[in-house]
């Protein structure tokens, strides 16, 4: 497993060590024990999955404090642009964001930790998406941001013709608006 550091502070990117033969493959998703040695002392308590078409967009979303969720996310099935936007206001990279093109194929995996909004777009025909969490959903705790937000001007890579975005996604704040911090 390799475990490789973004241009921003605590989000890091993972690449598991793949073992093929003529069977198929095995490779470690999660060992908690690398991840200790490399700093991240997570306490996974809960997986989620979503399966999405071609042009969904999720997010961006997060849970303020004290309910904050770190986020360990993988493809398995199809490919997604993965994005997380560091809403850490002491951080030097407050407002940006990092995007990585997560499959079923590159198996690579975003951690994602507390302080950050989570989102992404599906750029297959579908898409499997699983993702650990350490802590559980917390309804009045629930925010986001815009998945369009000019300030963020994230390219999410499908085309506007294309884009899938929920209701309740339509109606989050930009980054301008939010009051709420970690």
């Amino acid at each position: 497993m390799t475990i490789e550091k973004t241009n921003i502070k605590d989000l890091v990117l993972i690449t598991p060590t793949v073992f093929e033969d003529s069977r198929g493959y095995f490779f470690e998703a999660y060992n908690q024990a690398q991840f200790h040695e490399h700093g991240m002392s997570y306490q996974f308590i809960q997986d989620n999955q979503s399966f999405s078409k071609r042009g969904v967009i999720r997010g961006l979303h997060l849970q303020i404090n004290p309910f904050a969720q770190a986020k360990l996310v993988r493809v398995l099935e199809g490919e997604i642009l993965d994005v997380a936007v560091d809403l850490r206001k002491n951080s030097s990279t407050y407002g940006q964001h990092f995007s990585v093109i997560l499959s079923a194929a590159n198996k690579k995996q975003l951690m994602v930790p507390h302080g950050f909004a989570h989102g992404f777009s599906v750029l297959s025909e579908t898409a499997s998406v699983l993702y650990k969490v350490d802590q559980l959903y917390h309804k009045e705790s629930e925010r986001g941001i815009r998945y369009d937000d000019p300030t963020l001007a994230i390219d999410w890579q499908v085309s506007p013709d294309e884009v899938i975005v929920s209701q309740k996604d339509l109606v989050l704040p930009s980054f301008e608006d939010i009051d709420w911090e970690f």
